[in-house]
């Protein structure tokens, strides 16, 4: 398998792994528990994600690599990868591993709180003794991410967690802020988060059909969610753009509920109106919905055909789309597709 040229993504299917190259590899996602031994690959970071496949698939793996040579590491618990630019790393923490904090206010922090500021914390410190200041993208999965504990929703105690924990490493809450998406894992399952950083700022995309998530108003919850609706990543050779989880969301209102093919053109809608805010942002990026490789989280099986149908009408036959079963972070949600655009630069350019 020929290294690429700068930051890229594949999926790919067991036999594939097995015989992958690995010297370029920055980190590998799984989801349906860890991989299969394959030569070469002892020391690469590995996020195991349990979200299960759909559409009958036993395995796949997601595989990003640098187009250069990297070196692995771990410190605490982050376990990582880097290139000379470009690092991913992986973390996971079960919440019984870690003892709430002492009090916050009125009230203890919940242990999914706990072990949501550990592991940023933990983040944060790895990126800044190493040297990669800047995140660009950041996946968290979590488990029973809709269940309320002590009457507050999972999700929004994560986000609580997350703010101070950034907030607290002198990192922004909002405006600069990395591309990302929060899912619901099986239950029982540990917080996992996994990320790419870099020693370059990506420029940060805004979909002018949404509100910035973290200017959402208190009704989603006391402390809003940190990302960015995109990230874009230049880079010598090529042009990376990291698609945060999309739903069908149109200002700061869920629209279209119960409605599952209605719910998926409108997250695509948001996704072109994402690509075109960038392409206008980097004259020189061409990114298209056909040139996305897409992530599609499905609340519910059953409606696997009816979204699978929707995308198959509006990607190009060459895109890349893997289906997995997950909780998305508001109930309403049925559908959410996160994405990754890379395309080659010109020498002018």
């Amino acid at each position: 398998m020929r290294a690429p040229t700068g930051l890229h993504l594949d999926y790919l299917s067991p036999a594939e792994y097995q015989s992958a190259a690995w010297a370029d590899v920055l980190g590998v996602a799984t989801f349906n528990g860890p991989p299969a031994p394959a030569p070469g690959s002892g020391e690469i970071p590995v996020a195991e994600v349990n979200t299960p496949l759909l559409l009958g698939t036993a395995d796949v793996y997601e595989v990003w690599r640098s187009g250069l040579p990297a070196e692995s590491g771990q410190r605490n618990r982050v376990r990582f990868r880097r290139s000379e630019n470009l690092l991913f790393g992986c973390i996971a923490l079960a919440e019984s591993e870690i003892a709430p904090a002492g009090p916050r206010g009125s009230a203890a922090p919940s242990a999914l709180q706990a072990a949501t500021e550990q592991v940023y914390r933990e983040i944060c410190a790895t990126l800044d003794a190493l040297g990669y200041p800047h995140l660009l993208r950041v996946w968290n999965y979590l488990p029973d991410i809709n269940r309320d504990t002590g009457g507050i929703e999972r999700y929004r105690q994560f986000n609580r967690a997350r703010q101070h924990a950034l907030s607290a490493c002198g990192r922004a809450v909002r405006g600069k802020v990395p591309a990302a998406s929060a899912l619901g894992a099986v239950s029982g399952s540990p917080l996992v988060v996994y990320f790419l950083a870099g020693r370059v700022a990506p420029a940060f995309i805004e979909n002018p059909r949404q509100m910035s998530a973290y200017r959402y108003p208190r009704e989603y919850g006391s402390h809003r969610p940190v990302f960015s609706r995109a990230t874009l990543l230049r880079q010598r050779d090529s042009l990376t753009l990291f698609v945060s989880g999309t739903a069908s969301i149109v200002g700061h209102r869920s629209i279209h509920v119960g409605d599952t093919a209605a719910q998926t053109r409108e997250t695509l809608a948001n996704i072109a109106a994402l690509l075109e805010e960038a392409n206008r942002v980097e004259r020189a990026a061409r990114f298209s919905l056909g040139s996305l490789a897409c992530k599609v989280y499905v609340r519910r099986p059953q409606d696997l055909p009816v979204i699978r149908a929707e995308l198959t009408r509006a990607l190009e036959p060459a895109s890349r789309a893997i289906y997995l079963q997950a909780d998305i972070c508001r109930q309403d949600l049925l559908v959410e597709i996160e994405a990754t655009g890379m395309c080659p630069l010109k020498a002018d350019a």
